[in-house]
């Protein structure tokens, strides 16, 4: 399962510099969460680390990207594997 950033974002900072896969980013009005990119930090942490640190509980579940945690270590595996040379 992919997290996501509700509009009760403050756009205070402090989620994006926590993602260690570059998931989170600015959007138009709040900040986004890449749903290719998240791993909700499995393979990285035990708890996703922008929950953690959000001071307005506004990062849920993304009901549109639901998936395992098998999932989750799979894509982990895939954004970790170094590029494909040429």
């Amino acid at each position: 399962m992919a997290l996501m950033i509700t509009d009760e974002c403050i756009n205070c900072d402090v989620c994006e510099p926590e993602c260690p896969n570059d998931a989170i980013y600015l959007g138009e009005e709040i900040y986004e969460i890449d749903p290719h990119k998240c791993t909700e930090c499995v393979g990285h942490f035990d708890e996703p680390q922008c929950v953690q640190i959000c001071p307005v509980a506004c990062i849920p579940v993304n009901p549109q990207h639901v998936e395992s945690r098998e999932t989750l270590w799979q894509k982990f595996q895939r954004l970790q594997a170094p590029p494909a040379q040429a």
